[in-house]
């Protein structure tokens, strides 16, 4: 299963970019290079400047790829949830409890991808930036727009899956999408606190803590209405 998604080419919207960097050994070094860079420096500090000479390219030739910083940060955000959500089918193809593949589901949520693996990009490094920068993508003031151009839809699509087991556990509980989005929201928090913000929460940044607080929040949600 590892070996067949090392070779998959996820697709993301194509709003997000203005040519598709695995079109080209450029694109795919401005992609790679770039998240590299973006975790290392940050979204304040990271420029296509620096990523040009990083790569031995020019800002024009990245500009033809990406029409700024901020879409190059939402494809790599949309990439990985894309990724996620591939994760999450083939993690519980075979698993006919929806128990769980909710345990599944909120392991992902909080700990990030199982298959670590991807030919095109590295899911690992992924889940670092989209713990430290990717909210720094989402509130704007562009987001409505990018929201109606549906340069979120990987996001929805991994978070409907698991609103659709939560549904299959308890047909009857009314927010299904809520508690969901209120979990990948905060485990990346949650995450992000562990390494800068300690003060703020009981877990280390590998401790299983987070996935036993989560995955209470969620079985209690959803069984005690």
């Amino acid at each position: 299963m590892e070996n067949l998604l090392k070779t998959y080419k996820i697709e993301v919207n194509s709003n997000l970019y203005l040519k598709d960097p695995f079109s080209s050994e450029l694109g795919k070094l401005i992609v790679q290079e770039g998240t590299s860079m973006i975790q290392d420096l940050g979204m304040e500090n990271f420029t296509f400047k620096k990523l040009a000479s990083k790569i031995g390219s020019t800002e024009a030739a990245i500009y033809r790829y990406f029409e700024n910083k901020h879409k190059l940060l939402l494809y790599l955000n949309a990439w990985y949830w894309a990724w996620m959500e591939h994760n999450l089918v083939f993690a519980t193809a075979n698993l006919n409890d929806a128990g769980e593949r909710l345990v599944v589901a909120i392991k992902l949520m909080v700990d990030g991808p199982i298959f670590k693996k991807n030919d095109y990009l590295d899911p690992v490094k992924l889940r670092k930036l989209v713990v430290n920068e990717s909210l720094k993508g989402y509130l704007t003031k562009a987001v409505d727009n990018e929201h109606e151009s549906g340069i979120f839809a990987q996001v929805y699509k991994f978070g409907d899956r698991i609103s659709q087991i939560i549904k299959e556990i308890n047909p009857a509980y009314q927010y299904p999408k809520t508690l969901v989005s209120t979990v990948m929201e905060s485990s990346l928090l949650q995450s992000f606190n562990s390494q800068h913000l300690p003060g703020m929460t009981e877990c280390s940044y590998d401790s299983t803590g987070r996935y036993t607080f989560f995955h209470q929040l969620v079985v209690n949600a959803i069984t005690n209405e």
